[in-house]
């Protein structure tokens, strides 16, 4: 069985939801990814959409495999610049404002990084009677900068414009307990898992039965990642992504989530039975489970009508497009089994 390099991982995790990338303000995070694959020497291609694709040869090299993960998160654009010097946000991707309320944030203007806190406009309990009751909306929350600033035109000459990408601090934190607390483990924490993949084939020399293609997608939560570049040869296609928990759900923080449907549909039953399977010869924790409100690229991928067999399965994420969190239980769970697949023989 494949030994975990936690240390490793977390390392990779920390460096990469600490390095913004809201949906289409992804190029710092890419550039990592091109570091990171440089020092593994495997090689790869950057797509025109931004998504980079590493390719290991294997035994057979007709039919392939593809895993995919992605670095894009959650954020905010600059949709208006109000008259007192604060700014009204649109979202990028999908959350709940409230998930976001009081959160440090960055915008991004074409020059430089301008720090700030995202607030309810009434905040201040003692002037404003509704503090606790106003709808936490587009219309009421706004970013508080953190410059000297007293109108539009101040907020304007520091750079500050419509359309600048507003980014969540992560807030990293590890426990002694094991638990990883940290926004954005959506979908980082499978992207350091990929990647301590790579690391382990490259010590180990392993010679995979299959070529197979790592894709990090940088586009997944609008909804569209990266498909237009899925190799001819791809049969299987894996969406490492995260487990939803809650009410009704059998996902947790300490085994690996297998996805058997989520809202676009069943998963290719197959090849998750093929999954499950090696779980339990593998003795790797698993659980199964069905996401309502979710979607992946993998299921993206059937939706443009790729011919492939798809799946899904990652690390139990508690509290998704929020304060998320983990434990290194469920990644060690989830690097077992990714080891496990990339070494087994296809379907047929």
């Amino acid at each position: 069985m494949k030994r975990f390099n936690e240390k490793r991982t977390v390392k990779l995790l920390e460096k990469l939801v600490k390095t913004p990338s809201p949906s289409g303000f992804t190029d710092k995070v890419m550039q990592v990814i091109r570091e990171e694959l440089t020092s593994i020497k495997v090689p790869f291609v950057q797509t025109n959409k931004g998504a980079i694709i590493a390719t290991v040869k294997g035994k057979d090299d007709t039919r392939h495999r593809l895993l995919t993960a992605h670095v894009d998160t959650l954020g905010a654009m600059v949709k208006e610049v109000k008259s007192d010097g604060r700014l009204k946000l649109a979202m990028v991707g999908g959350f709940n404002w409230n998930a976001v309320e009081g959160e440090y944030c960055r915008i991004h203007t074409a020059g430089k990084e301008v720090r700030g806190t995202i607030l309810m406009h009434q905040t201040t309990v003692h002037v404003y009677r509704n503090a606790g009751t106003a709808e936490r909306s587009a219309e009421n929350i706004e970013v508080r900068i953190d410059e000297k600033v007293k109108n539009a035109a101040d907020t304007r000459a520091l750079g500050i414009e419509v359309g600048d990408f507003v980014s969540f601090d992560a807030r990293f934190e590890t426990t002694e307990s094991g638990f990883i607390k940290s926004r954005h483990l959506d979908d980082k924490a499978s992207t350091a898992l990929l990647l301590d993949l790579l690391w382990t084939i490259k010590e180990e020399n392993v010679e995979l039965p299959h070529t197979t293609h790592f894709y990090i997608s940088n586009n997944e939560e609008i909804g569209y990642g990266g498909n237009s570049n899925i190799p001819q040869q791809t049969v299987e296609y894996i969406a490492v992504d995260m487990g939803a928990i809650g009410d009704g759900q059998s996902s947790d923080e300490f085994t690996v989530s297998i996805c058997a449907k989520d809202s676009s549909g069943p998963y290719h039953y197959g090849l998750t039975r093929h999954l499950t399977a090696l779980c339990e010869k593998e003795n790797v924790p698993f659980k199964l489970d069905i996401y309502p409100y979710y979607g992946s690229d993998a299921s993206a991928a059937i939706r443009a009508g790729f011919d492939v067999k798809h799946a899904l399965f990652g690390p139990g994420i508690e509290s998704s497009h929020a304060l998320e969190r983990t434990h290194v239980d469920s990644l060690r769970a989830t690097a077992q089994l990714l080891y496990a697949y990339v070494n087994s023989d296809m379907m047929d």
